[in-house]
């Protein structure tokens, strides 16, 4: 269930909306004149939502490649981060 506060909350119970976005995972959804507003979520929450999105981009993109043949072979990836990290053949 979603978690909806006015606006006012943001200054009159800021640690609570904290702690309840800290603790929970959750966002809280802030409104404004009984509008939609405003997304509070916790820093932990956000870079998960910020890689999880980035995962999904480069997926996109991967598949992209695949579809026109112009993603290159894993073993020339492969071959060229040992070749850049020094790794040698295991």
């Amino acid at each position: 269930m979603a978690t909806i506060r006015p606006s006012s909350d943001l200054r009159n119970r800021y640690n609570e909306i904290s702690d309840f976005c800290n603790k929970n995972n959750e966002p809280v959804f802030i409104t404004k004149n009984g509008t939609g507003d405003l997304v509070v979520m916790s820093n932990a929450e956000y870079e998960r939502l910020c890689g999880k999105h980035e995962f999904h981009r480069l997926m996109n993109e991967g598949l992209e490649d695949a579809k026109t043949n112009s993603g290159r072979l894993a073993e020339d990836v492969f071959s060229d981060i040992e070749r850049t990290f020094g790794f040698g053949g295991i």
